[in-house]
């Protein structure tokens, strides 16, 4: 595992190129703040496996994915949004109609089937790799990395939106204690931790791509 510290606090779907700001303006986007273009083409050239970002909600998973995607020019693919294509609903009305238990037996599927597919970048949802089915399933298929924040920082970023359903009706400070407590553990057995910076995403894409590099180096076979 490799694991990166800094000061800075039923159903399924088809794979689609990286285009538009997932693709080439995350590309651009990387290089203009700096963002190292060899060590892209290095790790492009040696990974063999998806990538799969795991965390809590607000960690920032999408963004970071949709970013990684484009600066490695591979296809980027959020589950929940395939859930919901699938369905033909959004997933406050997958758990209100059918519950959480269901969403998960249909996250599962979705996850098995995605990672099925050629190289990409699998942004996850919060509860997916706490799942010990898909948390193995991503073991043995996937490069899996979490994006982690603190509390402060959850906080900030969910309060953008009101259709987070574990945070309904509740106390939302006290639920993301919570799943720290809860799924923390869960999300350290991943094989590379990031820390989220509180600033542009770019920084934190930075630091997953020195993060990949370093564990795709850590893996490969010793020279005889």
């Amino acid at each position: 595992m490799v694991d990166t510290t800094h000061d800075t606090a039923a159903l399924g779907g088809s794979l689609n190129p990286p285009t538009g700001s997932n693709g080439r303006g995350a590309a651009r986007e990387g290089a203009e703040h700096g963002l190292d273009r060899a060590l892209a083409q290095s790790v492009l050239a040696r990974l063999k496996q998806p990538l799969v970002l795991v965390g809590l909600m607000g960690a920032g998973k999408s963004c970071i994915g949709k970013r990684l995607a484009g600066h490695l020019s591979l296809p980027f693919v959020d589950a929940d949004r395939e859930i919901e294509a699938a369905a033909g609903c959004s997933i406050p009305d997958i758990f209100a109609a059918h519950g959480e238990k269901a969403f998960r037996d249909g996250e599962r599927r979705v996850i098995q089937r995605l990672l099925g597919n050629p190289v990409h970048v699998l942004a996850t949802g919060g509860g997916a790799f706490v799942d010990p089915t898909t948390r193995a399933l991503v073991k043995e298929r996937a490069i899996s990395i979490w994006i982690r924040a603190d509390l402060d920082l959850l906080l900030k970023r969910v309060s953008r939106r009101n259709d987070r359903p574990l945070l309904q009706n509740v106390d939302p400070r006290a639920k993301l204690a919570e799943l720290i407590e809860l799924r923390h553990p869960f999300y350290a057995e991943a094989d590379i931790i990031v820390d989220s910076a509180d600033g542009p995403p770019e920084v934190t894409l930075g630091r997953v791509m020195e993060a990949l590099g370093t564990y795709l180096t850590e893996r490969e076979p010793a020279a005889s």
